[in-house]
C-alpha cells in the first residue's frame, strides 16, 4: 500500500465513524443563541427551477425568527422576487403554526417558492422530531 492509498483509507474510516456516531447532527446547530436547521441534506430532492434551494430555519424560543436561503443555482433574477416576497412569510410564527401555515408561491418564480415552502416544511419537521 503506498502512502497515498493509507491517508485516503483513514480519511474515509474517519469520515464513517463521524456520521455513525449518535448524538452527531450537522443538520440542527446553535448559533447566537438560536436553533439553526439547515435542510441542504434533508432536502436533496427538492429541485426548484435548476436545482436544490436549501435554506436555514433560524428559530428563538419556539419560534422562527427568520429563514435565510442558501447558495443555488436559481436564476438570480426570479430566486431575488422569492427572497423579498417568500422568506419572511413564517417570521414570528411557532414552529406548529408554521407548520400548517398555507403560504402561497411567489408569481414568476413557482418553481424555486415550491422548492422553499418545501425545504421549510422539512426542516421544521425535522426539528420538531429532535426537540
Amino acid at each position: 500500500m503506498t502512502l497515498l492509498t493509507v491517508a485516503l483509507c483513514v480519511i474515509a474510516l474517519t469520515a464513517t465513524l463521524t456520521a455513525a456516531m449518535p448524538g452527531k447532527d450537522n443538520v440542527i446547530t446553535k448559533e447566537g443563541g438560536m436553533t439553526v436547521v439547515n435542510t441542504t441534506t434533508l432536502a436533496k430532492d427538492v429541485v426548484g427551477y435548476n436545482n436544490i434551494t436549501p435554506v436555514k430555519i433560524y428559530i428563538k424560543g419556539n419560534k422562527i425568527e427568520k429563514i435565510e436561503a442558501l447558495p443555488n443555482d436559481e436564476t438570480p433574477r426570479y430566486f431575488a422576487k422569492v427572497k423579498k416576497n417568500l422568506l419572511d412569510k413564517w417570521n414570528g410564527m411557532t414552529v406548529a403554526k408554521a407548520q400548517t401555515a398555507q403560504v402561497d408561491v411567489v408569481t414568476g418564480a413557482t418553481l424555486s417558492s415550491k422548492a422553499v415552502i418545501e425545504n421549510v416544511r422539512r426542516g421544521l419537521k425535522y426539528f420538531k422530531n429532535r426537540k
